[in-house]
């Protein structure tokens, strides 16, 4: 069985699995400028904050690959790229990867590069590093979380733990492998996972369509229960399954451990340390920003009013095969009634008890705050000072 790919590229070509029609169609839609990426991340085609700025990179790299028109000098080169750049950034404000990639993609563009060619050629490059790095970065987060769960949460191939995630950080919201349920693969593969969790992530519903597709495309044992069922599952089969911990992937993680993920992470938090279950994010570092220092200072990205008032999904024939998506309305069609649809929402640190990322994991200190110096000193020495 092949491995499961959100993002498939080779210079020039880019395809992107298009997410919204899993679990019941794959489908690659060919991504070949800057706007066909914003249109693929914004749509939520492809989601994930590592995905996100892997496609936005990638995307352009494709387009500039694919140009023939002349380039009129090195600097009018970079502030196309510059611009082309700030413009993908508004595709999902939250997700902090996609500031990282941006921030690293025009550093290295006027590190060296002499001519527009050569500006065009670094950008190229430094967008596959971005791309190939990730997977790596996955794979140690996926280590270090086993390690800790093994030490903090009793992990073992004799008393094999149970866990919940929300949302979908697997490998279609990563290059590969996944953040959050890169640990749970690692588990998994080491003995040590009795059962996996997985919400169902209202109102995108990420977590029964994509990530309980992948937890049985791994052969991991699962079960979906909807997003209001999680303090009934703690309460009721907690210690039947040894469910040790919740874990969760980030979109930001703030200077002082404030998480903003998918919404209802937050609520999760409360219930995990009403019933003495471990709660941990699991986050490369590119999703740390230094330069927020609390989760007030996020902005929460708040999506169109028909995401909660109807549902698109696959129609089921009386014989039981899919037939085409169609749209069904689930609430009221009366304009009156308003509606919230916040995309995030944030998880104060005080309620984390470990943040895993591909350089070690951090847990929290006397003072109920996450200290990064150590695993990003040179960030935080240019930030923090």
């Amino acid at each position: 069985m092949s491995a499961l790919q959100a993002v498939k590229y080779s210079r020039g070509s880019l395809q992107v699995l298009d997410q919204l029609r899993l679990p019941h169609e794959f489908h690659y839609e060919a991504v070949t400028n800057r706007t066909e990426a914003w249109e693929s991340i914004a749509s939520m085609r492809v989601r994930g904050a590592p995905a996100i700025a892997i496609v936005a990179s990638l995307g352009l790299a494709v387009e500039l690959s694919n140009s023939s028109a002349p380039k009129e000098s090195r600097d009018a080169t970079i502030a196309e790229i510059d611009e082309a750049l700030d413009y993908l950034k508004t595709s999902r404000p939250t997700a902090v990867d996609l500031t990282n990639a941006i921030n690293q993609l025009k550093a290295r563009i006027r590190e060296g590069p002499e001519s527009a060619d050569d500006v065009v050629q670094a950008f190229v490059a430094e967008a596959e590093k971005i791309f190939e790095k990730d997977l790596q970065t996955n794979l140690s987060i996926g280590d270090h979380g086993a390690n800790w769960l093994k030490t903090h949460a009793g992990a073992s191939s004799s008393s094999q733990i149970s866990v919940l995630t929300h949302c979908n950080t697997g490998s279609l919201a990563t290059s590969g492998h996944g953040t959050a349920l890169g640990i749970i693969r690692t588990l998994y593969s080491n003995n040590l996972l009795k059962h996996a969790f997985c919400t169902e992530t209202r109102p995108y519903n990420q977590g029964s369509r994509l990530t309980a597709f992948e937890l049985v495309f791994e052969g991991i044992p699962s079960t979906l229960i909807t997003d209001s069922m999680a303090a009934s599952l703690f309460r009721t089969r907690g210690k039947e399954e040894n469910l040790a911990a919740v874990i969760v992937g980030a979109d930001r993680v703030v200077r002082n451990g404030d998480t903003a993920n998918k919404v209802g992470t937050y609520q999760l938090a409360v219930l995990a340390r009403h019933h003495g279950i471990k709660f941990i994010v699991a986050a490369p570092t590119t999703s740390i920003d230094l330069e927020t220092k609390t989760g007030d200072g996020i902005k929460i990205e708040e999506r169109k009013r028909e995401e909660l008032t109807q549902i698109t999904g696959a129609v089921i024939k009386p014989d039981g095969s899919v037939d085409k998506a169609s749209k069904v309305r689930i609430a009221t069609a009366d304009q009156r009634i308003n509606v919230w649809n916040p995309a995030f929402d944030v998880t104060p640190a005080e309620l984390i008890d470990a943040i895993v990322t591909e350089r070690g994991t951090v847990e929290k200190g006397a003072d109920g705050t996450f200290d990064f110096s150590q695993i990003m000193p040179e960030r935080w020495s240019l930030i923090v000072g």
